[in-house]
């Protein structure tokens, strides 16, 4: 394809989805009034419609994968062999491998998690497996997160960019406070205390019952990881997932995919080397249209639709931290969110 011709893709493109490229920062949101805000639709709706209209053969792409059973069944058995190895191992033995191994299988084990909560792994008409399979991978991340972020992560789908129903949205507190590199740095480090209590915060909701089984199952498995193998086994597993979704290279896709890095572009995909390991989370363009397509299948959902996927990406993960410390526009604050009515944003660039 021709510099031209792809410019020229670019250009239809952002014309008929102007309002993909006008998501605007939680920074913003905060200096603006209510009223000039508005809120119909998140963004990948239309986006959808018009992909399937041009490409209806993307149907047959739809639907769950249960390879996803046997990949998650060997990294859950790895992920205690390995705590079984560890055992009677020195904490640095432990810290190191739990970063550079341990954060690796929990945060894949996390991306399955998010996958499954799709129901991607047995379809829509088996819900209980669903469950059971994600409770199943969450066994060796210490703390039970699987059903309630399953819950969390469907309202984040339905009102992506809208400030409190999409709970991935960082609180103005957190705006407000996180704005230097040695703030960020510390953002990064607890996010995933900030990340698990942020939805109860800003969303609250009934607990449910799967909820509770998933932290009955959790409590037995710590117990018996304690009774079997000792509580330094239970610290690498436990450490395995507070650094993999952390200050870790593979946490980064939770900032490459919604943050302002190219403007006012809602949603961004990163492809690169690391994709296959969390189960190519990285296609996050793709997988907002079409949540319902299995993670597999979205290099090909791609190749189907190119005109429709030729926005600015990320390549590399750490590349996406370094420029979420260093770059002073970049932090908790620059977060996209919903759209301002017409005219608002032109009076704001003016004022």
């Amino acid at each position: 394809m021709t510099t031209s011709s792809s410019q020229n893709i670019m250009k239809t493109t952002k014309e008929t989805f102007k309002w993909f490229y006008r998501c605007l920062s939680l920074d913003v949101r905060t200096m603006t009034p209510d009223e000039d805000w508005q809120w119909t639709e998140e963004p990948h709706t239309a986006r959808r419609q018009a992909i399937l209209k041009k490409h209806p053969e993307i149907k047959k792409l739809m639907g769950p994968d249960s390879f996803i059973v046997y990949i998650v069944v060997f990294e859950v058995l790895l992920q205690f062999i390995l705590a079984w190895l560890v055992r009677d191992a020195s904490w640095t033995t432990i810290l190191a491998l739990a970063y550079c191994a341990g954060a690796v299988l929990n945060h894949s084990l996390g991306s399955a998690i998010h996958e499954i909560g799709h129901n991607l792994a047995f379809g829509h008409s088996h819900p209980i497996a669903n469950r059971v399979l994600s409770i199943w991978c969450n066994l060796p991340l210490a703390a039970p997160i699987a059903i309630s972020y399953r819950i969390f992560h469907s309202a984040h789908h339905r009102y992506l960019g809208e400030e409190y129903a999409d709970v991935d949205i960082p609180t103005r507190l957190e705006c407000y406070l996180f704005r230097r590199p040695v703030t960020k740095m510390l953002w990064l480090f607890f996010h995933p205390i900030i990340h698990g209590i942020r939805p109860f915060y800003k969303s609250p909701r009934p607990v449910t019952g799967w909820e509770i089984i998933n932290f009955a199952a959790q409590v037995v498995a710590d117990i018996l990881v304690v009774k079997l193998l000792g509580f330094r086994s239970l610290i690498y597993l436990f450490s395995g997932m507070y650094i993999g979704l952390g200050f870790h290279p593979l946490a980064a896709h939770f900032i490459s995919e919604h943050y302002l890095f190219n403007g006012g572009q809602a949603t961004h995909s990163y492809y690169g080397p690391l994709n296959p390991i969390l189960f190519n989370v990285g296609y996050h363009i793709e997988h907002h249209d079409f949540p319902y397509i299995s993670y597999n299948k979205l290099p090909q959902l791609k190749k189907i639709a190119p005109e429709f996927y030729q926005q600015p990406y990320h390549t590399s993960w750490i590349k996406v931290l370094w420029d979420f410390i260093f770059d002073e526009n970049m932090g908790p604050h620059a977060r996209g969110v919903g759209y301002l009515k017409d005219g608002v944003e032109e009076k704001l660039k003016s004022s």
